[in-house]
C-alpha cells in the first residue's frame, strides 16, 4: 500500500495497513475472466459461471439492487460475504419493481434497473453500464499490456500469491476528461484523478495528505455515475495513476462486491447511496451554534466557569463548551472519570453552565491507558482486543507521546455494556455529547472477541465505537449526536464529524476545505474542522480567516493545542466575533439547509459540481463551495487578502458591496480582514434573524432579497415548513408567506436594478 513518503521522517503508526504481496519474477497468479455461461436468471439477477485465464472457475452475480442501482459480485462461492460482516453490515441492497432481465441465446444479457442498465457479453467476457437511453456511462477495461508484453493493469478477476487468493480486482475505462471525487475525507485535490486512495483509517498527522481519518469506498464521476464497494478491507483505488485511462479497484477480501449507481447528478447518486446505507442523522439545533474548546491544555472547573462567564460577558455567540483531554487525570486517558483534583464538583459546574445556556461536550476515545485502574479491570475481564498470545493488546496509540493503551473490543457484548456503563453516569450528570476521538488504531495483527483479525476489523471499528456512544447518548439525552474524528462507509448516521489534527497554516486550511468537500461528496453533510488550525498558535490574520471559514461551515468549533478563545487574540477579537455573529444571523438559512441535507443526503457544504455537474471547472475549483443553494463561500486562503474565485454560470451578488457579477468565469477578489469572500445567488431570498447569544430559529424572522426578482425560499424548523414566494411587480416586490413563521420584514439589498419596496402578504 503506497502511502509512505520516501526518505523523510514519518510518524510511527501502530496500525499501518497490511501490504499485499509482490509477485516474484515469472510468478503467475492472475485470474482474469475470459468467458462465462449463464447458470440461472430471475427477474432481477443473473448467476454466471465464469472461466479465467488461469483456468479457474469463479461465480459472477449481477443484479438490480434498487432503482438505478446494479450490484456486481465476484467470488469463488456464491454465498461469500465481505469479512467485515462478522462485525457489522455496511450495505443493504434494495429492490426495484420495474427490474427486468433479458437473456436471449446468442445476445448480450441485459439487466434493466430503470435509470441504469448493465450489458453482459459472455464470449469474450465484457460488462458495460449505460443510462436508460443506451449512452455508455462506464465499462470494464480488459487490461493494458505494454510493449514488453507485461500486463500493467488488473482486469476483472482475482490474484493469488503462493497459491493463496489475496485480492479481487476490477478495472474501469476512464474517459480522458473524466473527473472523480469522493473516497471520504481526503485532503488532496478534489478531483482524485492521478491519485491512489487507500481505504484505511489513519491518524492523519496534519491532515494534508491522502492519509485520512474517514474513508468511504465510494466515488462519483463527472460522467454521471457512482461506484460503491462493500468491504471493510483496505481497498485500493488506483484512479488513473498507473494508467491514465483506467480506474483499478483492488479488494483484499473474500468477495468483490460493488454497486454502480446512476446519476446523472451528484445529489441523485448520493440519494441512491443513502438508500443502500442510511440517511444522514440531523444534529440537534443547538449543535449548529459555536463550540468553544478548552484546547489541548490543562483545564479545571474554575477555568471552565471563568471561560463561560467571559463568553457571555463579551457577547460572543456560543452554545457548546468542549472540555478536552484534561477533564480526566493526566496519563489515565480515557478512563472516563472526572479528575477529582481539578474538577471537585462537576455536578455543580454542569448545573451552572446549563443556567448560562451552555451544553457541555466531553472528549473521550476507545483506548484506556495501562496506567489507569480501569485498564486492569477491563483487561482481567477480557474487554480489550488481544495480541497473538491471547493477552490484552497494549498499543502505542499516542505515537510515543503518552502511555500505551488497551483498545476496547466492541465485538464483545460485555465490553460494550461495561463501556456504556462508564458513559451513562456522565450523561445523567448533565453532559450533552461526547467527542469520539481516535479509533483509527486497531493493529492489523490484533484479535477480536468474535475471532476477527485486526486487519478485517480496523476500518469498521470506528462504526462500532460511534454506534455504542450514540446509542447511550440517545438513551439518556434523546439525541444520537457524537462529534467524531474517524468514520467509514455509512458513517453519515453519526451526525457530527470534524477534520482532525490539522496544521496551523493557510495551506492547511486549504487542504481542510478540500477534505470537507470530498467528505460531502461521500455522503456526509454535517462536517466541521478546528477553526484556527489545531497544531500551535495561529497568527492573528489566520485566526480570523479560519474563524470566518468555520462560521460558514456546516458546524463550527474553535479548538487547538493552544487557546482559540477570541479574547486571547485581542487585536482581532472584533473581526473573529463578527464572523460568529454572521453565522447566528444566518441561522434560519443554515438550519433549513441542514434539514434538507438530512432529507436528501446532499451536502450542506457543496462542491460546485453538486449544483453545476456539467461545468468541468466545477469539479476542479476546490477551495470554495456553496453553503446551501444560494451562498457561495470562498475562504481567504492567502495572507495577502486576495484570491481568485470561480463564479458558476448565472449572476452573483457580492454580499459586502452588492456588486453584481457575471458567472462562468474566474474573478480576482480582495477583502479586508473583517470580510470573507461571500456571494449570493442573484434573486435569492435569504432568511435571517435578530442577533442572539444561543441558537434558535424564532417564530419571527426577516428576509433579505438580493436582486429582487421572482424567487422562493423554504424555512425549516420544528414547527414545520414556511414558504416565502417573491414576485416582482414593477418597483414593488410582493412576498407571499405560508406556514408557521411570521416574516416581520423584507430587506431589499441595494443591488442594481432591485425594486424600491417590498410588500408582505
Amino acid at each position: 500500500m503506497p502511502y509512505r513518503p520516501p526518505l523523510v521522517a514519518h510518524e510511527y503508526f501502530v496500525a499501518d495497513p497490511p501490504e499485499l504481496p509482490v509477485r516474484e519474477r515469472g510468478e503467475g497468479g492472475l485470474s482474469a475472466l475470459t468467458s462465462a455461461e449463464l447458470v440461472a436468471a430471475d427477474g432481477a439477477e443473473v448467476l454466471l459461471k465464469a472461466v479465467t485465464a488461469a483456468e479457474e472457475t469463479l461465480v459472477v452475480q449481477v443484479g438490480v439492487a434498487g432503482e438505478g442501482v446494479i450490484r456486481v459480485r465476484l467470488s469463488e462461492d456464491a454465498t461469500a460475504r465481505p469479512r467485515s460482516e462478522r462485525a457489522i453490515g455496511l450495505v443493504s441492497p434494495g429492490t426495484y419493481s420495474g427490474a427486468r432481465v433479458e437473456a436471449a441465446p446468442g445476445a448480450p444479457i441485459v439487466i434493466d434497473a430503470g435509470a441504469l442498465r448493465a450489458e453482459i457479453s459472455l464470449h469474450p467476457w465484457h460488462l458495460r453500464f449505460t443510462d436508460a437511453a443506451g449512452r455508455t456511462l462506464v465499462e470494464q477495461d480488459r487490461g493494458h499490456i505494454d510493449i514488453s508484453g507485461r500486463l500493467r493493469t488488473l482486469p476483472f478477476g482475482r490474484s493469488s500469491s503462493a497459491g493463496t487468493p489475496v485480492a479481487y480486482h476490477e478495472s474501469f475505462a476512464a474517459a480522458p476528461d473524466e473527473a472523480f471525487s469522493g473516497f471520504g475525507e481526503s485532503f488532496t485535490r478534489l478531483d482524485k484523478r492521478g491519485q491512489r486512495p487507500v481505504m484505511w483509517n489513519f491518524d492523519a498527522f496534519g491532515a494534508e495528505s491522502q492519509r485520512a481519518y474517514k474513508n468511504v469506498p465510494l466515488y462519483l464521476s463527472s460522467r454521471g455515475y457512482g461506484v460503491l464497494v462493500d468491504s471493510g478491507a483496505p481497498t485500493e483505488f488506483d484512479v488513473c495513476q498507473s494508467t491514465h485511462s483506467v480506474v483499478q479497484i483492488v479488494v483484499p477480501d473474500d468477495v468483490l462486491d460493488y454497486y454502480v449507481l446512476a446519476g446523472p447528478t451528484p445529489p441523485e447518486i448520493l440519494d441512491r447511496y443513502d438508500l443502500l446505507t442510511c440517511r444522514p442523522s440531523l444534529p440537534p439545533k443547538w449543535a449548529f451554534g459555536t463550540w468553544i474548546s478548552s484546547g489541548f491544555c490543562v483545564d479545571s472547573q474554575e477555568r471552565v466557569l471563568a471561560r463561560a462567564r467571559t463568553i457571555r460577558e463579551r457577547g460572543i455567540p456560543c452554545d457548546v463548551l468542549h472540555l478536552d483531554t484534561y477533564w480526566q487525570a493526566d496519563g489515565h486517558w480515557s478512563e472516563l472519570k472526572w479528575d477529582a483534583v481539578n474538577f471537585p464538583d462537576p455536578d455543580g459546574m454542569l448545573a451552572e453552565l446549563d443556567g448560562m445556556g451552555f451544553k457541555v461536550c466531553l472528549w473521550m476515545n476507545p483506548y484506556v491507558s495501562h496506567l489507569s485502574p480501569a485498564f486492569h479491570e477491563a483487561a482481567e475481564a477480557g474487554y480489550f482486543l488481544k495480541d497473538q498470545a491471547g493477552q490484552a493488546y497494549v498499543a502505542d496509540c499516542w505515537h510515543g507521546s503518552f502511555p500505551a493503551c488497551g483498545i476496547v473490543d466492541f465485538t464483545n457484548p460485555a465490553a460494550v455494556e461495561w463501556f456504556q456503563g462508564l458513559l451513562r453516569p456522565l450523561l445523567r450528570q448533565g453532559v450533552a455529547v461526547f467527542k469520539t476521538d481516535f479509533a483509527e488504531g486497531v493493529p492489523s495483527d490484533a484479535v477480536a472477541f468474535n475471532g476477527m483479525t485486526g486487519a478485517d476489523l480496523h476500518n469498521v471499528y470506528t462504526l462500532l465505537f460511534n454506534d455504542v456512544v450514540a446509542a447511550v447518548t440517545r438513551e439518556v439525552n434523546g439525541h444520537d449526536l457524537v462529534w467524531a474524528r474517524s468514520s467509514y462507509l455509512g458513517g453519515q448516521r453519526h451526525s457530527a464529524q470534524w477534520g482532525g489534527d490539522t496544521y496551523t497554516s493557510y495551506a492547511a486550511m486549504g487542504s481542510t476545505i478540500r477534505g470537507g468537500l470530498a467528505h460531502g461528496l461521500s455522503g456526509v453533510p454535517f462536517w466541521s474542522h478546528d477553526a484556527g488550525g489545531f497544531t500551535g498558535r495561529p497568527t492573528d490574520d489566520l485566526y480570523v480567516r479560519w474563524s470566518q471559514f468555520g462560521a460558514l461551515s456546516p458546524l463550527l468549533r474553535l479548538h487547538g493545542t493552544t487557546t482559540r478563545e477570541p479574547w486571547e487574540f485581542p487585536e482581532v477579537e472584533a473581526e473573529a466575533v463578527a464572523a460568529l455573529r454572521l453565522r447566528y444571523r444566518l441561522m434560519p438559512y443554515l438550519y433549513s439547509a441542514a434539514v434538507e441535507a438530512a432529507r436528501t443526503g446532499a451536502p450542506m457544504m457543496r462542491a460546485l459540481c453538486v449544483d453545476f455537474p456539467d461545468d468541468p471547472v466545477a469539479w476542479q475549483a476546490d477551495l470554495q463551495y456553496l453553503l446551501g443553494h444560494d451562498l457561495l463561500v470562498a475562504p481567504m486562503t492567502a495572507p495577502e487578502g486576495t484570491r481568485r474565485v470561480y463564479l458558476p454560470r448565472g449572476l452573483w451578488v457580492d454580499y459586502w458591496t452588492n456588486e453584481v457579477l457575471e458567472g462562468a468565469r474566474y474573478v480576482t477578489v480582495g477583502k479586508p480582514l473583517d470580510q470573507i469572500p461571500l456571494f449570493v445567488r442573484h434573486g435569492a431570498l435569504i432568511p435571517v434573524q435578530e442577533q442572539q447569544d444561543t441558537v434558535d430559529v424564532p417564530a419571527e424572522i426577516a428576509l433579505v432579497a438580493f436582486g429582487g426578482g421572482d424567487g422562493t425560499t423554504e424555512i425549516h424548523d420544528a414547527d414545520g415548513v414556511t414558504v416565502a414566494v417573491a414576485t416582482r411587480d414593477g418597483e414593488e416586490l410582493r412576498v407571499a408567506v405560508t406556514g408557521p413563521k411570521r416574516v416581520t420584514g423584507v430587506e431589499i439589498a441595494p443591488v442594481a436594478g432591485a425594486p424600491v419596496r417590498a410588500v408582505i402578504s
